[in-house]
């Protein structure tokens, strides 16, 4: 084989890899709302190997870094969950402009989720650019969940999180997400205790970025104009990669043109972390306190959708 033939089947290879690579990630009908069908067993282990130490102190919900100095960075934030009941999505036109544009994130997984879409997390996990915390496992709402259902939702979701790495065979990274956030943003006392002493920090939001369908581009660009007027410094933004609500890549390109034009940089909510001091409060809200209580009726008695409480029983 002369030396141009070979030039130019190894360039068809690469070129044939680099297709392949790119579909692996195209968003597919397995990536729709309930495409898959719903499983609302256990995982196949109940508790993770790795358990974190208990936190020294109970600092609380998170909303905000208060940064010092004049560094403009912020943390886009993702939940990716379903209730006990059905399944939801995997939005890979969201994952796919963060990694094009190789934006860092946090992307807060429900364990059930994680389980249905177990293949789509495989591939999350070996992309440095993405942080991975612990959402519940079916989005049971921590202020209504007995402490039981409470212990089991938060470390099923940390076991599931151990056997998809498991079998993607990967070992760099954090045996188990470091992270929590609130279904609904819902919270009390004695969850935070919990959550505290299952050694997760709790992060919120200060700016709750979708509102309603941004499917229309023009009620996108208005509504990413309100997003950035809210964003400061130190800012954690609330958006959802599951498919609920409709056209979330929309508003996020509109945020992120707008804010990178205005100098902000984003990073992982861990990195954001580090770079201040985090600004708390004792009780979750999406904008305003308490604006959160009216959804402790919609989603079922304790938020997972069911009829009857989730007790963590296999």
């Amino acid at each position: 084989m002369t030396r141009t033939k070979f030039f130019i089947l190894l360039c068809v290879f690469i070129c044939i890899s680099s297709i392949a690579s790119a579909d692996e990630w195209t968003q597919n009908k397995f990536d729709s709302r309930r495409a898959i069908t719903n499983n609302s067993n256990p995982p196949e282990r109940l508790k993770p190997l790795h358990e974190l130490m208990p936190l020294t102190s109970n600092e609380g919900i998170i909303r905000r870094v208060k940064i010092s100095g004049d560094i403009k960075a912020i943390a886009l934030t993702f939940d990716m969950c379903e209730l006990d009941t059905r399944t939801t999505g995997c939005d890979m036109n969201v994952i796919n402009f963060l990694r094009e544009k190789r934006i860092p994130a946090t992307l807060f997984m429900g364990g059930k989720w994680m389980r249905t879409h177990s293949e789509r997390v495989k591939q999350i996990m070996n992309e440095s650019i993405f942080e991975i915390g612990n959402h519940n496992w079916s989005h049971g709402n921590c202020a209504l969940l007995s402490p039981e259902g409470l212990n089991a939702q938060i470390l099923w979701t940390q076991a599931e999180y151990e056997l998809i790495r498991e079998e993607a065979g990967i070992d760099s990274g954090d045996a188990v997400p470091l992270l929590f956030r609130l279904p609904y943003g819902r919270s009390s006392e004695n969850a935070l205790k919990i959550i505290a002493e299952l050694g997760l920090r709790v992060i919120q939001w200060d700016v709750a970025a979708e509102a309603g369908d941004n499917t229309n581009l023009n009620r996108a660009k208005s509504n990413a104009k309100r997003v950035a007027k809210m964003t400061r410094p130190g800012s954690i933004l609330l958006f959802h990669a599951n498919l609920v609500p409709k056209g979330t890549v929309n508003l996020l390109r509109e945020v992120v043109n707008i804010l990178e034009n205005d100098g902000y940089i984003f990073v992982s909510v861990s990195e954001l972390l580090r770079m201040g001091e985090p600004e708390t409060v004792r009780d979750g809200y999406f904008t305003s306190p308490k604006d959160n209580y009216m959804l402790d009726k919609k989603f079922g008695i304790d938020g997972t959708g069911r009829r009857t409480r989730f007790t963590g029983k296999p």
